[in-house]
């Protein structure tokens, strides 16, 4: 594992350091049952849309598997790490001897970036992890974060695991896009399809995010709202500079050519990123969507969703070809204004 400063992973609010998961309790009650049954299925399969707390449930189902290996009882109707526990400090650390965590590694570059895919040497290693003996003479738990990333040999290398586990052992699979598995991987596990979080649980669990610069209370509730159910989503439409950019379009009072020019500015040469961007878009299409939608059968409704087609193929232009965004941006806000003005 690369050091936490090389790693665009490596967050104060990584899935394992959450406190509690928010949502999903049904999902972890079934798994605390099954565990306390003594008849656990040694593999899972964790799905849903990313950013609503897959990883995180699937950090919490290790902890209380691993934690019971020591303590030897654990809770039927719900997930238990305790805070003070030794379990609860490895995991933090990513240092527990009995768990083996399969991800996307570094490669060499400079800045690092992640690999495009899961190695089948990493899918190997995991096979060796499964060899030994557990530490604490209980459980060995893997997480896979992502399946999805999985390379053909990598998946083919894991599914050897699934097919023939070894005893008291666990492996919990995170996938954003579960029909991509092979197939044979996929009926070999038992299925937990999480649903996204409602607005209210999504500003839940940003609010509890250690975060440098938090939100403001528009800000946070304006992303939950058209985050989709996902928190991830919504911290990236709450911080970024993009969702800054979006802010300061619906703060202005008129659409001047000043006005927005300096908008347009914000994605201005080399320090505008395609990721501000992207965000910047999202939130203004949602945004005319949704005011079209509250204006239908007017003509100020036809014009905002026509507008909306119109920006839409053009900021799809301009990320295919790599057009200048800080134009796309004073163009998209001039047919709004067009859209608003026409009689």
């Amino acid at each position: 594992m690369a050091e936490a400063n090389d790693d665009p992973r490596e967050v104060p609010w990584h899935p394992r350091h959450a406190a509690r998961v928010v949502g999903h309790d049904a999902e972890a009650q079934a798994f605390a049952r099954a565990f306390a049954s003594g008849k656990l299925h040694h593999a899972w399969l964790i799905t849903g849309p990313r950013g609503i707390g897959k990883a995180t449930l699937a950090w919490k189902m290790a902890g209380h598997v691993l934690d019971a290996g020591r303590s030897g009882a654990a809770p039927a109707d719900r997930l238990s790490v305790p805070a003070d526990s030794a379990t609860a400090h490895w995991l933090a650390g990513r240092s527990h001897p009995d768990l083996f965590v399969l991800e996307r590694q570094l490669n060499d570059s400079k800045p690092r970036r992640l690999k495009a895919e899961i190695a089948v040497e990493d899918a190997r290693e995991l096979s060796h992890f499964f060899s030994r003996t557990a530490g604490n003479g209980g459980w060995r738990v893997a997480i896979i974060d992502a399946a999805d990333d999985l390379s053909g040999e990598s998946g083919n290398a894991l599914l050897k695991l699934v097919e023939e586990p070894p005893p008291r052992s666990l492996l919990l699979m995170v996938a954003h896009r579960p029909g991509g598995l092979l197939r044979t991987l996929r009926s070999r596990c038992t299925r937990l399809s999480l649903s996204p979080l409602t607005e209210a649980q999504v500003a839940d669990v940003v609010q509890g995010l250690a975060l440098d610069l938090r939100p403001s209370a528009a800000a946070l509730a304006q992303a939950a709202a058209l985050a989709q159910g996902s928190p991830g989503r919504a911290l990236e439409l709450a911080v970024s500079p993009g969702a800054e950019a979006f802010a300061a379009f619906r703060q202005m009072k008129h659409y001047g050519a000043a006005q927005k020019i300096d908008l347009g500015n914000r994605f201005a040469g080399r320090s505008a990123s395609l990721e501000d961007f992207t965000v910047f878009s999202d939130l203004l299409l949602r945004w005319l969507a949704e005011t079209a939608k509250s204006q239908a059968g007017s003509r100020a409704g036809a014009n905002l969703a026509a507008a909306h087609q119109q920006i839409s193929r053009s900021i799809n232009r301009t990320n295919a070809l790599n057009l200048d965004r800080r134009q796309a941006v004073i163009d998209a806000v001039t047919q709004i204004d067009d859209a608003l003005r026409a009689e």
